[in-house]
């Protein structure tokens, strides 16, 4: 739509409150709410803010920015008390140069630069969450498992309304289940190109909290919040589309995977452990990376094994359209716009340096002895934050698909993360040591 268009769709809507949504370089959603009556302006001219109030942003004396929303990406909230519509947004700065520390540009850039070569990128990601009780702490609803139905659940009945409410703002639900631990569920969207997919996922995230709230319980995304059982993922379904066709298929290959399906795939595997960092960027995402949690924590990929860090997804051989690779590392609490990011980057990689994929592993790795993976030359993914970032900090490829100040800013802040979070004495230390030292 153009600005008339907008504008028109605005009355037509009865449109009350305009809510302008962009992310910080943690993924974290900021708004800016406007009236109708602001709505030219701001898809003419932009909207300004103080961008050193934002995490990652700008400095104090290079603060002032413009907000500017993207109109396709508007979108009704059926949750808003008042009609309300929400857009996300480009940040530019005063110049009218987009700003280097916009995630969403970063994506889009990216996106850009395998279009020259005529690729497109298609993600669905598989959303896990938890339901607790209240946000003070982890209080289950439900004992079930896997697939399980409970009558007059609440969780279940939420989520429901939650799938229902997508249908509504235009998201294709393909399945939405209870998941593996207590409490926790799993919503999955239907494929789409990546820069429309982020914006969906942030969106999504938003719409599950608020429909829990709605009920009085509290939706969280936070990688593992109870010890003893399974963890939250995001399992990223991925392709990459050219001149229509998918570019991952090869109905010759025993495994309908075209080359340039095995070269990215081979440049996921190589660069993994530097782009970790951006896709489990939390202190608690290392507690969902273990052996023993469905987790992927060997740096392998296989066709049924689900202990590989990299799927190539069988539901339907030798079809086109469903030919696609699973990256079942990344957490729901990742900024989204940067993971894909870093994962295509690492992807294009691949195909751009003609690398040759390993075999693949189809056993269980968690079974495995040291001596046959060190046979297989499997390595492992980080396993702290630290070791992530310092990974990160050393890696040329996510520099350059970040840029210089994202990749500085995310850098800092993680280190200062993993700071405040070593010198804390946590409850373990106490309940193990301080009987006994």
């Amino acid at each position: 739509m153009d600005t008339k268009e907008v504008l028109n769709q605005v009355k037509s809507d009865r449109i009350q409150f305009v809510e302008l949504w962009f992310v910080d370089i943690l993924g974290q959603l900021k708004t800016i709410t406007i009236t109708p009556d602001e709505l030219e302006k701001a898809l003419d001219e932009g909207i300004g803010f103080d961008g050193s109030s934002i995490e990652g942003f700008a400095r104090i004396f290079e603060s002032d920015l413009i907000v500017r929303p993207e109109p396709e990406t508007y979108l009704v909230l059926p949750w808003a008390k008042e009609p309300t519509v929400r857009f996300l947004c480009s940040i530019y700065t005063p110049e009218g140069n987009f700003y280097d520390s916009d995630s969403r540009y970063i994506l889009k850039r990216y996106l850009q630069k395998i279009a020259r070569s005529g690729y497109t990128m298609n993600v669905g990601p598989e959303l896990e969450y938890f339901y607790f009780k209240n946000p003070e702490s982890p209080g289950l609803l439900d004992q079930a498992t896997y697939f399980d139905f409970i009558p007059a659940d609440i969780g279940s009945g939420v989520r429901n309304e939650t799938v229902s409410m997508c249908t509504k703002m235009g998201m294709k639900v393909e399945a939405a289940h209870h998941e593996v631990a207590p409490s926790q569920h799993e919503i999955d969207i239907r494929y789409a190109d990546a820069l429309k997919m982020a914006d969906m996922m942030v969106t999504l995230k938003i719409l599950i909290k608020q429909v829990a709230a709605s009920h009085g319980i509290y939706a969280t995304f936070m990688p593992k919040p109870l010890f003893g059982q399974n963890g939250s993922g995001l399992h990223i379904h991925q392709s990459l589309f050219k001149n229509g066709k998918n570019a991952f298929f090869d109905p010759k290959d025993p495994n309908y995977l075209s080359q340039t399906a095995k070269s990215y795939i081979a440049g996921v595997l190589k660069y993994i452990r530097e782009i970790t960092s951006v896709c489990n960027q939390w202190v608690n995402s290392y507690k969902r990376l273990v052996p023993g949690f469905e987790a992927p924590v060997y740096i392998s990929w296989g066709r049924k094994n689900r202990s590989a860090l990299v799927r190539v997804p069988i539901y339907k051989p030798g079809k086109e359209s469903a030919s696609r690779i699973e990256l079942r590392s990344p957490d729901p609490a990742c900024n989204i716009y940067l993971a894909f990011t870093v994962i295509l980057a690492a992807g294009y990689a691949g195909i751009e340096e003609k690398l040759k994929l390993s075999a693949p592993v189809e056993t269980n790795i968690y079974e495995m002895h040291q001596e046959e993976k060190s046979r297989n030359n499997i390595e492992t993914l980080p396993g702290s934050l630290i070791e992530a970032i310092h990974e990160t900090e050393k890696s040329t490829l996510v520099r350059e698909a970040l840029g210089e100040h994202i990749f500085t800013k995310f850098i800092e802040n993680k280190k200062i993360e993993w700071d405040n979070y070593r010198i804390r004495v946590s409850q373990y230390e106490i309940e193990n040591y301080f009987p006994v030292l």
